[in-house]
Formats: structure tokens, sequence, C-alpha cells
């Protein structure tokens, strides 16, 4: 049986979308007041989902005791899962959509641990879940200001374009190639087809490969409606509507060593354009020099963006790897 339209307390329309069949999935690490920011605006939210599952990358901080203290309060399943090792944000979301969709969730919305949900941010996705089956939604920045975010990618580079439209129209919505884990919303259907995120990459990359997964065996679109907020305030160059975020070490190593990986998945799907590729890398390789003496102000750090490229390069050799599977072969 259909689920019949609902209203929620604020006003807004459910038609069409049973709130109980979705799942929250946030992953964290070490940084439970975060976390608890996370799990008290999920308390405030109208609707709420049906299952909250908490994949927790090995913290070494209080991060259990903050769960459970949730567990009676959520007004959802809280699921909790303590990995045994720190698998990054990769290894936390492809884990977390595992336990999300073998719990039997239609929808899977997945989020970090440095975001809180707008009340009725559940609502005014799931208004739009009748017409896609990957959506993402907007999100507001720590300052309350509005988070851009590159929804379209250039396929044959493999990096985002900077000037795809920051506005909407009166439709609402904008197709994108795609996708963001921190907002991701996807229905089970799509992810049986592509099966589950490439825990290999550890962090970086592996949202923006998923969703373009996702839009070659669905219609995917970023909607205009803000859903969650960032919690978490972080040093960047504005640049207007763009901005640039700092980064890490680790995050540069991620982001040229796993252009390694995103080639395989080209090749895999018929997309692989070694020359259009090396362009796509270079171009990122400079972004991240202006990454570095634009909003962190120093030149320390490219020996890690080196060290990654040799270490792509390889894996881009590598014969023996496999792209993720199907989690189950698409009906004839």
């Amino acid at each position: 049986m259909s689920a019949q339209p609902a209203e929620t307390a604020s006003g807004f329309a459910t038609e069409g979308f049973d709130p109980a069949t979705a799942t929250i999935v946030a992953v964290t690490y070490n940084r439970s007041h975060l976390l608890a920011g996370l799990l008290e605006s999920i308390v405030r939210m109208d609707p709420k989902p049906g299952h909250v599952v908490v994949i927790d990358n090995a913290s070494s901080d209080d991060t259990t005791q903050v769960v459970e203290s949730f567990r009676d309060r959520l007004g959802a399943e809280l699921v909790y899962r303590r990995l045994q090792e720190n698998t990054g944000g990769s290894g936390g979301f492809s884990e977390g959509m595992r336990v999300a969709y073998e719990l039997g969730s239609t929808w899977m919305w997945l989020m970090d641990d440095d975001v809180e949900v707008l009340p009725d941010g559940l609502a005014r996705m799931g208004a739009w879940a009748p017409r896609f089956k990957s959506i993402q939604g907007r999100r507001y920045d720590y300052d309350g200001s509005e988070f851009y975010w590159q929804y379209r990618v250039s396929v044959p580079l493999g990096i985002p374009i900077p000037f795809a439209p920051a506005g909407f129209d009166d439709a609402g919505y904008r197709p994108m190639n795609s996708g963001c884990f921190e907002g991701m919303f996807i229905h089970r259907d799509v992810v049986r087809r592509i099966g589950l995120p490439d825990p290999r990459f550890f962090i970086y990359w592996d949202d923006t490969i998923y969703g373009w997964l996702a839009s070659r065996v669905t219609r995917s679109a970023i909607v205009n409606e803000f859903v969650l907020k960032r919690t978490r305030e972080i040093r960047q160059w504005d640049m207007g509507t763009r901005h640039l975020n700092a980064s890490s070490n680790m995050y540069r190593y991620h982001i040229m060593r796993n252009r390694g990986i995103m080639a395989h998945y080209y090749r895999a799907h018929g997309a692989y354009r070694p020359v259009y590729f090396a362009i796509g890398t270079a171009a990122t390789f400079v972004k991240e020099i202006i990454r570095l003496v634009f909003v962190e102000r120093t030149v320390r750090g490219t020996s890690n963006l080196w060290r990654g490229l040799r270490d792509g390069a390889r894996i881009r050799r590598d014969p023996s790897f496999r792209v993720m599977p199907p989690l189950e072969e698409a009906p004839s």
C-alpha cells in the first residue's frame, strides 16, 4: 500500500513519500561534539526518518557514549556501528549505505557529522522523491550564507565545472551529474544498480564518482531546498558565490592519488579519454597549489600532491583493479 498524503507540523506536504522508509546515514570520527549537534537536530525533525545509522570510524573520544545518550530521544530506530579502523569517509559511507540497504530502506540520506538537519528537511527532500531518485538539497554555510556546490562535472576532464549556474529558475531544480555525501538523498533502486561507494578512495572524489554513476541510470537533480546547515567553520578564500576551502596534507594526497581510481571507473563505463583526463589532472594540481597559496598562505604541502600524483599513476596502470559491482543484477 502506498503512503497516504501527509502534512508535517510545519505545513510541508509529503504526498507520495513515506518518511519511515528513509534512513539517515551519518559518518563520524573523533568529533562527538559535532555529532551531538547533528543528532540533536534529528530530535527536532518533523517528520523523522525510520532509521538513523551512525558509522563510527574507530573514534577514540566519547562518541559511543554520545550516541547511546540519544537512543531513546531520536524518535527513530538508531543503529550504531563502530568500525575497527578508520576507513575514511569513503569506507564509512560504504558501510553505512550497506547497513541502510540491508535494513530495507527505500531512501538513504547521507551526511557528515558537521552538519545539522533543518526541521522540515526530510519533508522537503521527500517532496521531490516522486520525480527523482538521486537528489541533492542545498546547504547553509557556517555563517548562515548560502553554500554553493559544483553540481556538474566535465566527464572527459574529471573535474567540477566551476561556472555551473548558482541560481534556480521556476522549475526549482537543475540536472546534475555529480554527488556529495554531505546531503546525498538516493533511492535503493539506484544503489542496487550501481553498488556501494568504493571504500578505496578513503577520502575525496568518492561522492563525485558515485553521483556520476547514479546519473547514468536515473535522472539526478539538485533542488532549490535548504535542508542542511554546516556547523564547522572552515578557513576559505571568498570569491563571491564561489570559494576555496582550506585543506590538509591528507586531502592533498588523496585528491591526486584518487585520480587513478577515477580513471578505472571512467574506463569501465566507456568514458575515459586519456588526454582530456590528463588535462583535468593537471588542472586539479594547479587548483591545489592556488589553494595552498591563497587560502593557507604557504607553499608547504606540495610534496603530498606529487606523492599522490605518483601513486595515482600506479593505480591507473594496475590491470587487476576492478570497480565496485552492482548489489543485485537489474531485472532483464
